[in-house]
């Protein structure tokens, strides 16, 4: 069986400093495989070479291959003529990043980090990035994509490489509720944290205990309580604030956590209710309950609290 080929090739290179690890983390992130300094020899064996088995069967990602002067035989006019083979002898559809930065910036990078500059082991580092410029001419005029970095951070040239390589939905953020009892702990993986047991609880109610918090009645309990209105509003205003930020910033993983003593009642009727305000928002979130299942016991909730409402929490 002949293996199938990447869809795209992408040839990350550019000035050493210029931000080509973050290009390649950022590609990643999106579901690119990634290959840095691979030797240029080797190149057509990776192509050759179908994908493992555990990957789903998905070998159409597009590949990001990072090259630059330290690659093993790094030779700018050779990787010209074998990109053109690549697009009319294999039918690739390949492009190259170019990552430029100015040299003044360049050499404040190498001196905060205090890195020596690879073509300047022994040398002030301007010395390595003018021979370095020099080195890379050809792929910088052959590239058809260019970004220049010398006024943008890491973490502003990770959000440009999202706004032009994501595709297909891929580096959308994954967004996540769950619901979870403080009395079993506290989820590992939450993000926000949120504390419900303000509310009045279902659980100190004997028609109300055996349910759960995707019950109509439980849920018209919880939400009889004083403060629910003006809470809900405001937690559903802030993650319609903060989830878009997030994404912006490339999180690809954000997950809200809402806690009860138990986890049955108050934090599954509230990550229910969260979870559809967002999906009407244009949100995903899956939900989980993590404690739904447990059995509801008394000493784990603490004696009851009379409220002035009439209510009982805790």
């Amino acid at each position: 069986m002949n293996p199938r080929r990447p869809k795209h090739i992408l040839l990350v290179t550019g000035m050493s400093g210029a931000g080509k690890s973050t290009v390649l983390r950022t590609l990643e992130d999106l579901g690119w495989e990634v290959v840095d300094n691979l030797p240029l020899l080797l190149l057509n064996r990776l192509l050759d070479t179908a994908p493992a088995e555990s990957a789903d069967g998905d070998d159409q990602r597009p590949l990001a291959l990072g090259i630059g002067t330290q690659t093993r035989g790094f030779d700018p006019e050779s990787i010209v003529q074998r990109i053109k083979k690549l697009r009319e002898e294999q039918g690739h559809d390949v492009g190259t990043l170019f990552l430029e930065c100015s040299g003044a910036e360049l050499v404040r990078r190498f001196s905060e980090t205090r890195r020596r500059h690879p073509l300047a082991q022994d040398r002030p580092a301007v010395d390595g990035i003018a021979r370095e410029r020099e080195l890379l001419g050809p792929l910088r005029r052959w590239s058809n994509r260019l970004i220049d970095t010398t006024d943008m951070t890491a973490n502003a040239l990770a959000q440009a490489i999202r706004a032009i390589f994501s595709t297909d939905g891929t580096g959308k953020t994954t967004f996540s509720i769950t619901s979870f009892g403080f009395s079993r702990g506290l989820p590992r993986d939450a993000d926000l944290v949120l504390d419900m047991r303000f509310l009045r609880n279902p659980h100190w109610d004997p028609e109300l205990r055996p349910g759960t918090g995707r019950d109509a009645d439980v849920s018209a309990y919880i939400a009889a309580d004083p403060a629910y209105d003006a809470a809900m509003e405001q937690i559903e205003s802030l993650l319609l604030l903060l989830l878009p930020r997030y994404q912006a910033e490339g999180k690809s993983y954000v997950t809200i956590a809402f806690g009860c003593t138990g986890g049955r009642h108050r934090s599954v009727h509230v990550a229910e209710r969260v979870a559809r305000r967002l999906r009407a928002a244009g949100f995903s979130p899956t939900v989980t309950h993590r404690d739904l299942q447990t059995a509801p016991q008394d000493s784990l909730e603490g004696a009851p609290v009379t409220t002035q409402g009439g209510g009982e929490k805790r």
